[in-house]
């Protein structure tokens, strides 16, 4: 592959747009050459968008598979509804596109298995976009874990706590996928922001595996309120909805760990993603902002905030320049993973999120769906590595790898 990446852009909504826009456009190698929505205003403004900042016009289209079918488009970026991220992967792995996917919760089992099959027989790369893993905390605290200063880690903890009200019951005005899901889905249904930089500190898929989940959910009242209180006499004031306000999951895995995930995103609230990573050596904790070190650290002293006076020390050298990088979107997150992406796919290297990572981390929704249903009860997670996740060789190379070993 040459050096200029040629890119086909699948999905335009808010988020699929400002990705474009912000992370791929202004890369000098990268070249959209294709941008495809389903709804055309959508695909007519991503085309606009690419001629306004390159000068050139890309084909457009409503057809998704016009763009994996396109001989000019060797990678494709997929930012759609949560509910056609697979099928479009798989097509586009199968039609030797490098693929990259954006995140969200599978609908089933045999989705992550079928993703895991069309990773194997492509000869295309995948890479799923879970940009929390290039947060600057969460490097750093991955650099720590990986030189000792934690210990052993036995506990994580991690949440998607957002008020997404406004978003969620504004849906159908807006065109967003989310309120459909919340009708009828009761489940984690976001677990990849919070779970992604988790599993790679805990080495799942490569030397640990996430065995076994329960998950409970509250009842659901807070989009019901808000509907009453912010949009009378709409028909969502008689809607049920099926999503409960909080889910818990709590998840074992092979070496006696567990972690647990929080979805809460229907009541008032602060965002939060409360990482949280406890070892025998000392812990970090989100909520705090803080780092405590057995020995190191006061027990008794007031360690709020002190997170800060351990970047300079063990901050991953992505994030030399934070005040350029805070320009992109999330914080810098973004433009990360976006470039581990467009580099990897130029190199020709394993992926640092690969299809491994995807179909599990992914799983967790249709599993704590089961287990919800089933009031709690254990539901088996799959292994998708087929028994290689004891020792990988396929690893990834350069400054984006996520590699404790």
């Amino acid at each position: 592959m040459g050096s200029i990446l040629k890119v086909g852009v699948i999905g335009l909504g808010g988020r699929g747009h400002g990705l474009m826009r912000g992370e791929l456009l202004p890369r000098k190698d990268v070249e959209v050459v294709h941008v495809c929505d389903l709804f055309p205003d959508r695909a007519k403004a991503g085309a606009d968008s690419v001629e306004e900042l390159r000068g050139v016009r890309p084909k457009q289209t409503t057809d998704y598979r016009n763009v994996i079918n396109d001989p000019d488009v060797e990678a494709v970026f997929i930012y759609t509804a949560w509910e056609q991220h697979i099928g479009i992967a798989v097509a586009a792995l199968d039609a030797g596109k490098h693929t990259a996917v954006e995140v969200g919760g599978a609908y089933g089992i045999k989705d992550c298995w079928e993703l895991v099959d069309a990773a194997e027989r492509s000869k295309a790369t995948f890479m799923f976009l879970e940009n929390c893993c290039y947060d600057r905390s969460e490097l750093m605290v991955f650099n720590m874990v990986k030189q000792g200063l934690f210990g052993e880690i036995v506990h994580a903890a991690g949440a998607y706590g957002h008020d997404l009200r406004d978003e969620i019951a504004f849906g159908a005005k807006n065109r967003h996928y989310r309120l459909r899901n919340y009708i009828c889905r009761n489940c984690e249904n976001y677990p990849t922001h919070d779970l992604g930089p988790i599993a790679k500190i805990m080495r799942i898929n490569r030397g640990n595996l996430m065995l076994r989940l329960n998950s409970v959910a509250s009842r659901s009242a807070g989009l019901h309120e808000f509907v009453r209180a912010k949009m009378p006499g709409s028909p969502l004031e008689n809607t049920v909805f099926a999503q409960g306000d909080t889910v818990d999951t709590v998840i074992t895995c092979a070496d006696g760990s567990t972690i647990h995930l929080m979805l809460q995103t229907t009541l008032p609230r602060y965002y939060s993603r409360n990482f949280t990573i406890c070892g025998t050596k000392g812990m970090f904790s989100e909520e705090n902002d803080c780092v405590m070190l057995d020995g190191i650290t006061p027990e008794d002293g007031n360690l709020r905030g002190n997170a800060s006076s351990f970047h300079e020390k063990y901050d991953s050298p992505l994030w030399n320049d934070p005040e350029e990088l805070k320009k992109h979107g999330h914080g810098g997150m973004d433009c990360l993973t976006h470039a581990a992406a467009v580099e990897t796919f130029l190199a020709g290297t394993p992926s640092p999120i690969d299809v491994y990572d995807a179909a599990a981390w992914m799983s967790i929704s249709c599993l704590s769906e089961q287990s919800i249903r089933l009031l709690g009860a254990p539901v088996e997670i799959p292994d998708f590595t087929r028994g290689r996740w004891r020792k990988r060789a396929d690893r990834a190379e350069g400054i984006f790898a996520l590699e404790m070993d």
